[in-house]
């Protein structure tokens, strides 16, 4: 078992945001969609890769960061800092 896992005990912190931003495009677009167009930027993934990382099952390779940031037109951080989430700050 893989230690390095995320608070949330998923395998990367750029899932969710992924997620997030496939369902935002317009014209909506599928995971199939998604996987199909990655293929522009020189990312070769199926569905189902999408799909595990999206929910959190499948490492993400820095590779396949980079080129989804490019893809979404954003910086990579930003698919790194994941899901917004509260903070707690009481100690």
């Amino acid at each position: 078992m893989y230690l390095n896992r995320a608070p949330d005990g998923t395998n990367n912190l750029s899932g969710q945001k992924i997620a997030q931003l496939r369902k935002q495009m317009y014209p909506k677009t599928s995971q199939r969609m998604l996987a199909e167009q990655l293929e522009n930027v020189g990312i070769q993934m199926d569905k189902r890769a999408i799909q595990r990382i999206e929910s959190g099952q499948r490492f993400i390779t820095d590779i396949e960061l980079a080129a989804l940031a490019k893809f979404f037109q954003i910086p990579s951080q930003e698919l790194l800092a994941g899901p917004c989430l509260p903070v707690n700050h009481a100690k």
